[in-house]
């Protein structure tokens, strides 16, 4: 037996999850918990991890029909004519970052007054001091110095790194 991805119809993953838990399978639906600012306030949310896709685990030998064509399920992701199978410690490592239910994405911490680089987007290689983090947005608020000239820039937090 061996993981696999199911592509699910939109907004239907639990429904999918479901129907395939019936089938007696073994599923993995990693969620995300995030605050966002929606509607001017500051609220939690959970959300899937991968939006529209989550694991199942099975033989595909004896069960591809049944995952292919329970209700909620779009098609198994494959490359080619069979379904691509997710390697065990891809499934472990999200399993890991598992905290009360919910996947913990940490990202890098920066101390105000660091230096830092942005990694990739139209910055890249530019260096910085980094001021501060934006709450809940996953963005962060850098000092941009070139060229004699200082600009305040908000760039995402995943396209910052240590120097």
């Amino acid at each position: 037996m061996r993981w696999y991805t199911v592509n699910t119809n939109t907004h239907q993953e639990i429904l999918a999850e479901e129907s395939l838990q019936r089938l007696g399978l073994e599923t993995f639906f990693p969620l995300l918990k995030q605050t966002k600012l929606i509607r001017r306030r500051w609220q939690t949310t959970i959300e899937p991890l991968f939006p529209g896709y989550f694991f199942v685990l099975f033989n595909v030998d004896t069960h591809y029909r049944a995952v292919n064509y329970a209700r909620g399920v779009r098609r198994l992701v494959a490359f080619g004519p069979t379904p691509a199978a997710v390697d065990e410690a891809v499934i472990e490592s999200i399993r890991s970052r598992i905290q009360d239910g919910c996947v913990n994405v940490s990202l890098p911490s920066f101390r105000p007054g660091q230096v830092v680089r942005i990694d990739n987007g139209p910055l890249q290689g530019l260096k910085a001091i980094f001021e501060q983090e934006m709450n809940g947005q996953q963005r962060a608020v850098l000092l941009l110095e070139t060229l004699s000239y200082q600009a305040r820039v908000i760039v995402d937090l995943e396209r910052v790194v240590n120097l």
